[in-house]
Order: structure tokens, then sequence, then C-alpha cells
């Protein structure tokens, strides 16, 4: 039977080391949450590091045994690399360039040495478990190469993989020197999942500007393999912080806080350690606030707590004494006898405490420079049952695209966090409950269940889309049925598009010239007596008189303006007029003075303009104006235009492959009809010709085409099975 292996750096489990035995309990963890209900089903295994170095054969053993009752299974880290895996590539490197902050990042060799080690480690601790038909769901930004790891040594299993911190721009992302690497490893994946639509664009963005890969709105082909870029929002466990109001201890909590915060407005903030917080400027906000208005002395308290976290790492050091000083600051120049402006903590709480404070703070203040999510803005929502409170909340946290109803600021903005405080200290009992019913009804139904339910169904999705693309690849045994077909047949005509098709893409067009192969290609072909050939390409005759006039070749030039039967001379489509161009062609040289490495091509009946050497983005945006340009001057011209790969052409309407090949085939009784191409143009043959014919498109299953083939290095291996 199927089953879902989950993978993350750590194990939902906290392990602690006392007098040489081990102990083991539940984390609380949003993941571990909401994933509980999968991992613990049935055959199901979470894999992950526990979270201590375990240095004896016998302890690691133990806990394996242990752990496996649980549905658990631990990947062992030596100390060297946590050292250089987890805290060196992973927090030294990945986190802060993924958090806009790459002036902290270092690039250490030994550190990526590691990184791709551990991610090995992983991935044989994964073969050991995983078997033909289950799936795997890898988590976060310390296994990037992991899903690509698993897809080389299994082909056909279901990866998933979701990151849970911002994927960064383009821009940023390229200062990293494992840069294709990491996205090749991401590229493992079947389905990738992001928390807002920036990061999964930012990413599309990376892999078609650093590999040769192309994109389709967020959808990626790699090897023949359609891979999906797609957002989820991750959730909470909403029922459980809405309900933990009513916890004894809670209770209890709730009453101390009442009578020790009596009459006075709390703003609670909740952090971990991390220059990507913005706890600075959260208190520098605070600190303006209470000296433009004084009249809030006594009636308000900033109640901070910071989770410790990395206290070993230089830059988180000099944080913490900056938080220290700045904290100092504000008491020593703000409090009274009876009050202190600021409420600091520096460890962490049980959760019952922060439901407590959740439910009786008056401001949830959220204002991290950079987050994937941020779950506590969605808990203290979801606490807050009698819908009152205010969020103020970060834009460049990824729950802000959610949570429209906070008050929304610029982490960096120090004046707008100020003026959201005092909003929020004056806003009417109403105008708070419509804001945080709206944001609580988001919060409950896109909860942490909902998050795993759409990714898992969407996974789905994605393996039944594969395996209908993989139906119409045209593959060994639809090879052998279509040589039956040709072996069988007595009189063939084989319909060959030249650019794309039988050769590669070059970015100079001069230079797509046949290569010694491809000519003995085409003569073998040509040499059975039963075949006719026909090269039907949208190059100009001139050229292909030059390349192929030689070969005992049907030629159709210039996408049907001109053909020639071997050995006969040139004739062009009778009613075909060029006075047109002189009202296009100034169109098509202003949007080459305008776009650097863009040019145009005139040929008899039609003129082209090439956009290959164009800077990627640059091409696509001139080409999309373009043609909206064109539209208008053609369309009662006559005219036609085609976008094509890198081009956009304008012909006469008359010029048609379809209508070229129809017109060749008229009153010849052929029993084998086969046209391959790559290109628009090309779904003109394919829909003209006969139901029968054996129509294949190059490197795209998006196609009128029966059959598809990946590249141009597939097709003639293709038709060098058939002579």
């Amino acid at each position: 039977m199927s089953k879902t292996i989950i993978v993350s750096n750590r194990l939902p489990v906290r392990i602690t080391e006392k007098d040489g035995a081990y102990t083991l309990a539940q984390s609380e963890g949003g993941l571990a949450t909401g994933l509980g209900s999968i991992y613990r089903d049935g055959n199901n295994v979470w894999i992950g590091w526990p979270g201590l170095e375990v240095t004896s054969t016998e302890d690691q053993a133990r806990i394996r045994e242990e752990m496996a009752a649980m549905n658990l299974k631990p990947v062992y880290l030596t100390q060297d690399e946590i050292n250089n895996y987890y805290e060196g590539f992973s927090n030294e490197t990945l986190w802060p360039v993924f958090h806009y902050m790459a002036v902290y990042a270092r690039y250490e060799q030994s550190h990526w040495d590691c990184y791709y080690r551990v991610n090995e480690k992983f991935r044989d601790i994964i073969l050991e478990t995983a078997e033909p038909g289950d799936v795997i769901w890898i988590h976060d930004y310390q296994l990037l190469l992991l899903p690509g790891m698993i897809r080389a040594a299994m082909p056909d299993i279901s990866i998933g993989f979701f990151l849970h911190i911002p994927f960064p721009s383009f821009e940023l992302f390229r200062l990293i020197p494992w840069r294709a690497e990491l996205l090749e490893g991401m590229l493992g994946a079947d389905l990738l999942g992001f928390h807002t639509f920036d990061d999964s664009r930012h990413f599309i963005n990376a892999v078609t500007r650093l590999l040769p890969i192309n994109a389709s709105a967020n959808v990626l082909m790699v090897n023949d393999r359609a891979v999906i870029a797609e957002t989820f929002p991750m959730g909470i466990d909403y029922d459980r912080y809405a309900s933990m109001g009513n916890n004894h201890e809670v209770q209890e909590q709730l009453k101390q806080l009442k009578d020790n915060f009596q009459g006075i407005d709390m703003i609670l903030t909740i952090d971990r350690l991390d220059y990507s917080k913005g706890i600075l400027q959260r208190l520098e906000a605070y600190e303006l606030f209470l000296q433009l208005h004084p009249e809030y002395a006594e009636k308000v308290v900033l109640y901070m707590i910071v989770v410790p976290s990395r206290d070993n790492v230089q830059q988180y050091k000099d944080l913490r004494d900056e938080i220290d000083k700045l904290v100092g600051g504000i008491n020593a120049r703000f409090r009274t006898i009876n009050w202190h402006p600021v409420h600091y903590f520096y460890r962490s709480f049980p959760i019952e405490t922060l439901s407590a404070l959740y439910n009786f703070a008056d401001i949830g203040l959220v204002t991290p420079m950079r987050d994937g999510m941020n779950l506590v803005s969605k808990e203290y929502v979801a606490s807050r049952t009698h819908n009152d409170g205010v969020l103020i909340l970060s834009e460049m946290a990824g729950a802000s695209r959610e949570l429209i109803d906070a008050l929304i600021v610029n982490p960096n903005n120090i004046g707008a966090i100020t003026r959201a405080i005092e909003e929020a200290l004056i806003m009417p009992k109403p105008e708070q409950y419509r804001r945080m019913k709206q944001m609580r009804q988001v919060v409950a139904k896109f909860n942490i269940a909902h998050w795993v339910k759409l990714f898992m169904d969407r996974l789905q999705e994605v393996k039944q889309i594969q395996q209908s693309m993989l139906a119409r690849r045209l593959s060994l045994d639809m090879q052998l049925q279509v040589q039956r077909q040709y072996k069988s047949a007595t009189k063939r005509a084989i319909f060959l598009d030249y650019d794309g098709t039988l050769v590669g893409f070059n970015v100079n067009i001069d230079l797509a010239s046949p290569d010694q192969d491809l000519y003995q290609l085409l003569r073998e072909l040509t040499a059975d007596p039963a075949n006719e050939v026909i090269m039907i390409s949208g190059r100009k005759h001139e050229t292909l008189s030059q390349w192929l006039g030689h070969l005992k070749l049907d030629l159709i030039a210039e996408h049907g303006a001109w053909n020639k039967k071997q050995g006969a001379r040139w004739k062009k489509l009778p009613g075909l007029n060029d006075q047109w161009k002189q009202d296009i062609y100034p169109t098509l040289d202003t949007y080459t003075d305008r776009t650097p490495g863009s040019f145009i091509e005139e040929k008899s009946y039609s003129l082209v303009w090439h956009y290959r050497k164009v800077e990627q983005g640059l091409g696509e945006l001139r080409a999309n104006e373009l043609m909206n340009n064109l539209r208008y001057y053609t369309n009662d011209k006559g005219l036609q235009v085609l976008p094509g790969d890198k081009v956009i052409e304008v012909k006469n309407v008359e010029i048609n492959k379809g209508r070229a090949a129809i017109n060749w085939l008229q009153d010849r009784p052929y029993d084998f009809v086969m046209a391959i191409g790559d290109d628009h143009t090309d779904e003109d043959i394919f829909k003209a010709l006969p139901e029968e014919t054996i129509s294949i498109k190059v490197g795209s299953q998006v196609s009128a085409a029966r059959y598809y083939l990946r590249n141009f290095q597939e097709v003639r291996q293709f038709l060098a099975t058939l002579v």
C-alpha cells in the first residue's frame, strides 16, 4: 500500500538528554500540528534530524526504535554537519539572501559541500523507505537539493516541495554561486509550493533566466515533465487558538494580566531573535510615539517577547545588544514610579502564556522586514474570540496578502508605524469588530488542515497532468507502430519543417545551415523511391535553394509563398503583392531602434522582426507591444501577424503552410502522410491535413498534432529509425 513520506530538517519531536538518557516529547510547531494527521496515519513516516547530536550507535538504534513506534525516522547529523550545513549554508547563505539581507550572506565552499552531503544523507534514508507509488513531501530551504536527488534515483515517484520562507527576486538569488544547482534540485519536485504569488513568480523568473527551461504561466517544462509552481498560503490550527481562552490555566494567567495592567492598553509583539523581524525599527517607532504623545504615559505598555535564537552568531549577539540598549533607553527616558513603558522578555514561553497574552493584548504589532508568512499574526487573530483588538501588520509578511483588514505598514517607515499605533489605540469598537471579524473568517477557513489538503490534492492533479502529457509523447512503442505503418505504405508524403525541427535554434539565423549528419539523413530518406520528402519552411526561397537545392527534395519556402518541385524552377503563389511592406516597415523599424539586438528580415511576401538576441524579458515586452500595434494596421489589409519562436512575422493572409500542404497533396494517392514541425505556423499544417496523418509537434505538448517529440535531436533519431 502506498504511503506518504514527510521530510523536513527537524522532526516534530523535542529530544532531550539527561545523564546519558534520552527523552522524547512532541513539539508544538505549526507544521507538526498540521501534518500530525498525515504522518501518524497507517504506514506513513516523517523523516528528519532529531535536533541533537547522538554519537553512540546503541543510543542511535534505541532512539530509532522508539521513534519508529511514532512513525518517525531520524537522520543523524554530526556536530560538524550541523555547523556547516545548518548553521553554515542554510542560515548564513540561504537565510539572508532569501530574506533580502544579502549583505549578511557568506559564500563558503566548505559550507556548500557539506550542504550537498547532508542532502545526500537525507536522500539515502528516504530511498531505504520509499517505494513506487509513494508520495514524498519535502519542506523548506535546508533541503533544496533533495527533490532533484530523489528524482534521479526514482524518476516516476510523486514529489512535492514547500518553501516556508520568501523566495527572493532574481537579482538577489543570482548572487548565490550555486544558484543553478539549487534550482535544478528544486525542479526535481512535481509541485512547488510558496506562501505568496510574488514568491512563486520570483522562482519562475529565476528558473527561466538561469536555466534553459521555458515557462507557460506557472508550468515549467523540465525534461518533458510538467512542474508546477503554485501559491499555498499556510494557515494555523485555528480551533486550538480560538478555544484556548477557555483553558483553566489560560484563564488564571488572564486574570493576573488584568490585575497587573488595569486601565492600560497593551501592545504585544512576539518574535524569534532575527534581523529579518524588524524589532529595532518597531522599538524606534514606539519611542517616537511616546515622544509625540506624552498623554499616553501610564496608559500604554509594549509587551515584548523575543525568543532566543543563534546567540553564538555575531550578528545575532549584536542585535540582542542593540535591543537591550534601546529598551533600556526607552524605559530610562519615559518610565514613572508606577509604569514601565516596555516589558521585555528574552526567553520562550509556554503556549498557555502566549494564549493569555493574545487574549488580553489590545494591539498585535507584527512588523517583520521580510517573512514568508508569519503565523503570530494569525494566532493573534484566531485568539480574539470577542472580535475586538487591532492587528498592525507589515506589508513584507506573507500574511498581509490575506489579512487585508489589518493596519498594513511598511516596516521601514517609523512614522507610519507610529501613526498606526495611534490609530489602533483610538479605533472605535464597531470598526475593530468589522475588521477582526473579516480576518477571523479568513484564518478560520484557510487553516492548517485546509493548507495540507489543498497541497496534497494539487500534487495528485499535477501527476495526472503529467500522465496525460506522457500519453501523447511519441514513445518507443508508438514509434514502432509508426514504423510498421511506414513499412507497409507504398506512397509516402513527409512534410518537414526546418528551423527548430531538424536543426537547433541559433542566435545568428545565417549559421543554421545543415550539418553533414542532416545531409546524410535527408539523402537516406529521399533514396527510398516510395518517399516524397517536402521541406516546408518559413525561410527565404533563395536560402533553401542554396542549402538544399541539390537534394532530391521538394521545397516550399516562405510558408507557402514559393514552391519548387525537385529539378524544376521556383513558382510563386499567384495574386500576391508586397505593396503593403512600405506601410509596415517603418513600424518594425521603430521597434528595432528601441530594442537593442533586434533586427528585420525581409522575404518576398513577408517581413520578420527577430528578437532572439534581445535581453530576456525586454524582447517579450516589445514583441507584445508590436503585436498589438500591428493588429491595428493589418486588420483591413489582408495581412496576418504570426508570433513564432523569438520572431513576429507579417505576411499575406493567403500564405499558409496548411493550404500549401493541401495543394501539394491534391490528386496524388498517398497511403502514408507525416508532418513534423515546431512552430505556430506548423499548426496550420496539423489542422489542414487528414485525420489519419502522423502529425508531430516538436518541443511542446500544446498542439493540434497527435504526438510530440522534445527537440530536434529526437526528430533526427526518429527519422533515422524509419530509414
